[in-house]
C-alpha cells in the first residue's frame, strides 16, 4: 500500500474561501468529499488533516492519501508541509501540490513532476523548506489579469459569478487528476488532463 500527501495551497480563513489563490483548498476539500473524511486541526502541524483511501475497497493495492490544507498564509506554507512530511514519513516525492497557475488558460490542467515555483508564494514557501522542487504538482489555469491589474491583486480576487460552474468542473477534475496520479501514475495521468 503506497502512501501520499496531498496539500491544496490557499489562504485560510472564510474571507479568502472563494479566491483565485485559493482553488487548491477547494480541490482537497473535493477529495475529502469523495472519500468520506473530514478535515481536524492536527495537534502541532500548523494545518487541517483529513485521511482516507482511493482505490478498490478492500483491496491491498488501495492507496492512503493525507489531505493537508496549511493553517498558515500561502507563504509560509513550507513549514507545515514540512512538519507533516516529517510526521507522516513521507518523501517529497510521495506529495502532490495542487495549486493556482498564472502562466494556464481557465479550463485548463497541467500535471508535472519537479520544477521551479514560477513566482508563486506557496511553491516558493516549499522548495525553500524542503530544499528540493521534486514533488509532483497538479497545476489549474486561472489565467493573466487582463490591463493593468495587479497579479497579486488578481488572485486574491473572487471568481466572477458567471465562471462559478465552470470552476466547479475544474475542481472535480484536478481532484480526479490526483486521483490518477496516484492510482496509474504520471505519464498515463498527464496524457488524460494535461491540455
Amino acid at each position: 500500500m503506497s502512501s501520499w500527501l496531498v496539500v491544496g495551497l490557499g489562504n485560510p480563513g472564510p474571507a479568502f474561501a472563494s479566491q483565485r489563490h485559493n482553488v487548491g483548498y477547494r480541490v482537497a476539500d473535493e477529495l475529502a468529499r469523495r472519500m468520506g473524511v473530514r478535515f481536524s486541526a492536527k495537534r502541532g502541524m500548523r494545518a487541517d488533516v483529513a485521511e482516507g483511501r482511493i482505490g478498490p475497497p478492500g483491496d491491498d493495492a488501495s492507496s492512503r492519501l493525507v489531505l493537508a490544507r496549511s493553517r498558515t498564509f500561502m507563504n509560509e506554507t513550507g513549514a507545515a508541509v514540512s512538519r507533516l512530511l516529517s510526521y507522516y514519513k513521507l518523501q517529497p516525492a510521495q506529495m502532490i501540490v495542487v495549486h493556482d497557475e498564472l502562466d494556464i488558460d481557465p479550463g485548463q490542467l497541467r500535471v508535472k513532476f519537479a520544477g521551479g515555483d514560477n513566482g508563486h508564494n506557496g511553491l516558493r514557501s516549499i522548495r525553500q523548506s524542503l530544499a528540493t522542487g521534486d514533488f509532483f504538482r497538479v497545476r489549474i489555469g486561472v489565467g493573466r489579469p487582463l490591463g493593468r491589474q495587479d497579479p497579486a491583486d488578481f488572485l486574491l480576487s473572487n471568481f466572477p459569478a458567471s465562471a462559478r460552474d465552470d470552476v466547479e468542473v475544474e475542481i472535480s477534475r484536478a481532484a480526479d487528476a490526483v486521483e490518477s496520479l496516484v492510482l496509474v501514475g504520471l505519464d498515463r495521468t498527464q496524457s488524460a488532463f494535461n491540455s
